[in-house]
C-alpha cells in the first residue's frame, strides 16, 4: 500500500511531537528528581593492588631457598626466602652460650663467701691484739677484690647477651619475610645464585597486596567538591560487567590537572577473598 505524501507528512510530525513530548517529561522528572541524574554519571577508573613491592635481603650473600612461587598467596610475617647463614648461625650459637655462662659469677660468689669469713675472724682477732691489723686490712681488700670481680662477672655476662641479640639480629636478616598479605607476583632470583644489595638484580621477589585493592577513578573538574572522605561509590569492573562492588573514597587529589581537566579519586576496594581482579579497567559512579 503506498501512503499519499500528505499522510506521510501528518505520520512524520505526529513521531515529532510524540518524541518533544517524551524529552520534556524525562526533563521534568531529572529536574524535580536531580539525585537521578547524577546516579547516571560514571566515571573510567583502574583497579589496581593497594601496592606493589620488590623485595630482599639487607645483606649478601649466596641465595639457599626460596620457598614461594609465582601466583602463591602468602600472609604477613610468612618466610619467603633466606640465604645461606652457616657462619651467621655458628657465631649465634656461640654469643648464645656465653651469654649463659655462670661459671664465673658462681666462682666470684664463693670468693666473696670465703673472703667474709677470712676477714671476720682476722678482725676479731685483730681486735682482742691476736694479729697485726695488717692482717685484717689484708683480708678486708680481699673481700673487696672478691665483690669487684662478681660485678666484673655481671657485666662480662650483660655484654655477652647485648652480642647474642646483636648476632641474632644479624642472623634474621639473612631470612626473607613477607611485609604483607597479598601473592607473588614474580621471582627474579633463584637458589644458587649470589645476592648483592645494590646490584643489578637487587630483588627477589616482587609482591603485592590485594586486600584491600586501590581503584583509581578520573573525574572532570566540574565534579570537585561532589565525593568526599568515607563516601561510596559502586564499581564495576570491565571484565565482570554483571559484579558491582562498594568501595570507600579513601583520598582526593586536590590538585587538578589543567591539561586534561580532571582529577583523581582513590578508593579502597575490600577483597579479603582475594577474588576481585585487579590490574583492569572499571566504571565509577557515585
Amino acid at each position: 500500500m503506498t501512503l499519499e505524501p500528505r499522510t506521510l507528512l501528518g505520520y512524520a510530525r505526529a513521531r515529532r511531537n510524540a518524541a518533544q513530548g517524551l524529552a520534556l517529561g524525562m526533563g521534568w522528572v531529572l529536574l524535580l528528581n536531580p539525585s537521578i541524574a547524577k546516579a547516571t554519571a560514571t566515571f573510567d577508573c583502574l583497579i589496581e593492588p593497594a601496592q606493589t613491592v620488590e623485595v630482599g635481603f639487607p645483606a649478601a650473600g649466596v641465595l639457599e631457598r626460596v620457598l614461594v612461587k609465582r601466583g602463591d598467596r602468602i600472609a604477613r610475617d610468612q618466610v619467603l626466602a633466606s640465604l645461606d647463614s652457616r657462619t651467621e648461625q655458628a657465631a649465634t650459637d656461640l654469643a648464645r652460650f656465653k651469654s649463659q655462662l655462670a661459671g664465673p659469677a658462681q666462682l666470684a660468689r664463693s670468693k666473696i663467701e670465703f673472703s667474709q669469713r677470712k676477714f671476720a675472724r682476722r678482725h676479731d682477732m685483730a681486735a682482742e691484739k691476736l694479729m697485726s691489723a695488717q692482717d685484717s686490712d689484708d683480708a678486708e681488700a680481699e673481700l673487696k677484690q672478691a665483690q669487684a670481680e662478681l660485678v666484673v662477672a655481671k657485666e662480662n655476662r650483660e655484654v655477652a647477651r647485648l652480642e647474642y641479640i646483636q648476632q641474632a639480629s644479624q642472623l634474621s636478616l639473612r631470612t626473607l619475610r613477607s611485609p604483607f598479605e597479598g601473592v607473588v607476583v614474580d621471582q627474579m632470583m633463584w637458589p644458587g645464585e649470589i645476592f648483592e644489595p645494590g646490584a643489578t638484580k637487587h630483588a627477589v621477589l616482587k609482591l603485592a597486596q590485594l586486600n584491600p585493592l586501590r581503584v583509581r577513578v578520573v573525574m572532570p573538574l566540574q565534579d570537585f567538591g561532589q565525593p568526599s572522605l568515607a563516601k561510596t561509590m559502586t564499581v564495576t569492573p570491565e571484565i565482570q560487567p554483571a559484579k558491582h562492588y562498594t568501595a570507600k573514597i579513601s583520598s582526593i587529589d586536590r590538585i587538578i590537572d589543567a591539561a586534561s581537566g580532571t582529577f583523581v579519586v582513590f578508593l579502597d576496594l575490600p577483597n579479603p577473598k582475594l577474588d576481585t581482579p585487579s590490574g583492569v579497567k572499571c566504571k565509577a559512579s557515585l
